[in-house]
């Protein structure tokens, strides 16, 4: 049997027609940009996060850096980010001139420790960034009590949580403003690169849209040193299509991981741990091993996709180098860097797929 990490074949053939449809009515309109899919995709989205604002971007990456810049985050200014995550995260503090300052995770859950970040707080502290990795919500009661303790304000990472809920309220109203990516292969996914911030701050909101367009409050005038950063109403109109079904597709995510959690029964692996304050949407189902690169090989021969998130950590990329952070002075993001391995995960993945997956870890030896 073969079985991909993703694949977008089985909700592309489920919403073809809606999608096809969707490509007419631009096409038709020839208008696009900063139309009316744009705006009725922003409207639909808020609704869904319970948030009063929603400003299309271009990526996941420009949300989060539209977001600080917005907050006046920049030059000598530092940002509290967790050690494990994708690096997107520390680029958007990086690319408003602000120095990103590594947290260490919960090695259950792999979000950052709230634990540890009141320690990591300084003079230049202005904000705090929490990821949902994976699409399990951070545990945002001590991290907002902390950003109210210190004046800080909290950008959320919502890129791999669509739809997550942290006790009962979903992944992006906690902060200041929220950034999310509708990179294909997340829970909700454009065809093509596309963004978004969801705010509940008004003058935050008209901030960032004026930000993303080149400075602009209205055409030819420029109140800002902006970026070119917008939502196009192509990729508007097919998350549209795509929007009304997400909560279905996240069940579908439950389903599998469900499956998983409950019959992987090698011990050579660890399963993820889920809060019981959480319900995640599985975004990625990432498992830890020591053996990890056989525990992938034995998969892989088995014709099982598989990948690695993130087998280089941040504070050790070249491109982070002049932080001086050495190896072994993040020891669980170094730790979760080594030895976890994602499992297949995408809606409409089949019982017999997903069983096959099971039984193949729990025959995995760890030669």
């Amino acid at each position: 049997m073969n079985i991909p990490f993703v694949s977008f074949l089985p909700l592309e053939h489920e919403l073809n027609s809606d999608l096809r449809d969707a490509f007419d009515r631009v096409f038709a309109s020839s208008w696009y940009i900063e139309g009316k899919e744009d705006e009725v995709f922003e409207n639909s989205f808020a609704d869904y996060c319970g948030s009063s604002y929603c400003v299309g971007v271009g990526n996941g990456l420009d949300a989060l850096m539209l977001s600080l810049k917005a907050l006046n985050i920049g030059e000598g200014d530092e940002v509290i980010v967790p050690s494990n995550t994708y690096i997107a995260t520390a680029l958007a503090v990086t690319y408003v001139g602000a120095t990103p300052v590594f947290v260490e995770p919960d090695i259950r859950t792999f979000n950052i420790n709230p634990e540890l970040i009141e320690e990591a707080v300084t003079f230049k502290t202005k904000a705090i960034m929490p990821v949902h990795l994976y699409g399990q919500a951070c545990d945002m009661d001590p991290i907002m009590e902390i950003a109210k303790k210190h004046g800080l304000r909290v950008v959320e990472d919502c890129a791999q949580a669509h739809g997550a809920t942290y006790k009962g309220q979903k992944v992006g109203t906690f902060g200041d403003a929220a950034g999310f990516s509708f990179y294909p292969g997340k829970n909700l996914g454009a065809l093509g690169d596309a963004g978004a911030v969801v705010t509940n701050d008004k003058n935050l909101a008209d901030k960032i849209r004026a930000l993303g367009n080149y400075g602009s409050d209205y055409k030819y005038h420029h109140i800002y040193l902006g970026n070119n950063s917008r939502l196009d109403e192509m990729q508007a109109a097919f998350l549209s299509a795509k929007l009304p079904h997400l909560d279905r597709m996240n069940e579908e995510r439950r389903r599998i991981a469900g499956m998983y959690t409950e019959g992987i029964k090698n011990t050579k692996v660890i399963k993820p741990y889920v809060s019981p304050d959480c319900v995640p949407v599985w975004h990625i189902y990432g498992v830890r091993c020591d053996s990890r690169d056989s525990l992938e090989k034995h998969l892989n021969e088995r014709g099982i996709g598989t990948n690695k998130h993130y087998p280089i950590p941040m504070h050790l990329q070249a491109c982070y180098k002049d932080l001086n952070i050495l190896k072994g002075a993040l020891p669980i993001a170094e730790k979760i860097s080594a030895t976890e391995l994602s499992l297949p995960m995408y809606y409409g993945m089949t019982h017999e797929e997903a069983q096959y997956v099971i039984d193949s870890v729990n025959e995995f030896n760890g030669d």
